[in-house]
């Protein structure tokens, strides 16, 4: 069956506002804020107290490279040919840096080498040059992004780094052994490292060749030269890649190319936690029961994952924001299983949410280590549980979807699709047969037993 969210409606789709002025605004930063959460940092791979002798001996960039004194996201723009890659990062840069974010754009490792010489014919000239030419560009796309990053840390400001696809993608381009074979070669145990480990989120552009024909063209790529068969199959071969990253979203040619553009930027805008006209980014339902993984479909690719959630307690209750209703954090542990159910690896997150008084929801998404899990545990809110789950990362009909199973301390089962809503739409989830939906869940005030901050708390 079908369900249907709606939102605000407008007759128009408007550019989201500026934000607030950062350096007038009446902000308290929370007790996790970003430059608590960097000392938090230098203070633990320092293996003991910050010393002032230590750091007087560093430049300032050499400190902030080590412990940035701002936040910087790394989103990756992939999906299949002719999707709107090049022009979503020529609209994000000037977009993000009219805000204040730094921003720089990393380039596509493969085109690199295909412009400075390197022949399509190489992948078959020689056996197991393929994965050769793979494990290459995964050492180019490494060195860039980390020296992009790099500076991007030591500059001291907000930034964003625009990956023009990211390590995962490799795998879509090679059987299933040589990436496992490429992957033992190169010691990664678990794919997470190069997934939610090291993007904060994904944006897979559908190619046009899926659902836009009329306008798929390779005139402004000389590298590629797909058909438009090959194309879709890639797209879906690409975005199978991404599979089990937490912040993966798609955007699909349902609407025309500008507002696919658009809905881009407000899910950026979102990501960084800007002023948005984004209303709801995914739609809860209420499962009757866990899924049964054997009536998946054998096409669905999913990842499950263990996640241990835990809320934090803040040393600064008083919301002095005026906006801002309630505010609160949390530490993540997401860990991957493999089929057999056997743990591949684990890797960490920490997120501020603002819930404001106009209903939008600000969240502030960090990569962490898992020493700096270690110690912001130990400042855990003891009037919560740890909340325990069991996620099953799914794709159907190019929707993103994830089951959270809670294990403790509650039971329920609950479904989170990925939506569009823009102020001008009504957003349809195209349901999976072979799930067991009970209801919707609304904003409500009594669905608010299903969220996990609730669940969370300790009666």
């Amino acid at each position: 069956w079908k369900a249907v969210t709606s939102s605000n409606k407008s007759n128009t789709m408007s550019t989201p506002p500026l934000p607030y002025d950062r350096k007038s605004s009446n902000t308290t930063p929370s007790a996790f804020s970003a430059r608590n959460l960097s000392q938090t940092r230098l203070r633990s791979n320092s293996h003991g107290p910050l010393a002032q002798d230590i750091s007087a001996e560093l430049t300032e960039a050499e400190v902030n490279s080590i412990a940035p004194p701002a936040p910087i996201y790394k989103i990756v723009l992939t999906g299949g040919p002719c999707g709107g890659k090049t022009t979503s990062m020529a609209r994000l840069s000037p977009y993000l840096r009219e805000r204040g974010f730094e921003v720089i754009t990393c380039p596509e490792a493969f085109s690199l080498l295909v412009n400075n010489g390197m022949a399509f014919d190489y992948l078959s000239a020689v056996k197991g040059m393929d994965i050769v030419v793979q494990d290459t560009v995964m050492d180019m796309q490494i060195g860039m992004e980390d020296g992009f990053e790099r500076v991007l840390r030591a500059r001291g400001k907000p930034a964003v780094l625009l990956c023009d696809r990211g390590l995962m993608d490799g795998s879509a381009y090679m059987k299933e052994e040589d990436w496992n074979k490429l992957m033992q070669k190169r010691e990664i145990n678990c794919v997470s490292e190069l997934r939610e480990g090291r993007y904060n989120a994904v944006f897979h552009l559908v190619t046009a060749a899926e659902g836009a024909e009329e306008y798929y063209t390779l005139e402004n790529n000389a590298v590629r030269t797909e058909a438009p068969e090959l194309a879709r199959s890639l797209d879906s071969m690409t975005l199978n890649a991404w599979v089990g990253h937490p912040s993966l979203k798609i955007f699909d040619n349902s609407t025309d190319f500008e507002t696919k553009m658009q809905r881009v930027v407000e899910e950026t805008a979102r990501l960084v936690g800007l002023p948005t006209h984004l209303q709801k980014v995914t739609t809860k339902f209420l499962l009757k029961k866990e899924p049964d993984l054997s009536s998946f479909p054998k096409e669905v690719a999913f990842q499950i994952f263990e996640v241990e959630k835990v809320y934090l307690y803040e040393e600064n209750e008083d919301v002095s924001q005026e906006n801002v209703l309630k505010e609160y954090s949390f530490i993540r542990k997401r860990t991957s299983l493999r089929k057999s159910g056997k743990e591949s690896g684990s890797v960490y997150g920490w997120t501020s949410v603002q819930k404001m008084k106009d209903g939008q929801r600000i969240e502030k998404k960090r990569i962490i280590t898992k020493r700096e899990y270690l110690s912001l545990f130990n400042n855990r809110d003891k009037t919560r549980h740890i909340v325990r789950q069991k996620r099953i990362s799914f794709l159907w009909n190019i929707q993103s979807f994830n089951v959270h199973v809670f294990k403790e301390p509650s039971d329920v089962c609950i479904l989170h699709a990925q939506v569009r809503s823009s102020p001008d739409s009504d957003d349809t989830v195209d349901m999976p047969s072979f799930l067991d939906v009970d209801r919707l869940i609304t904003d409500s005030v009594e669905d608010e037993i299903y969220g996990a901050y609730q669940i969370s708390l300790i009666k």
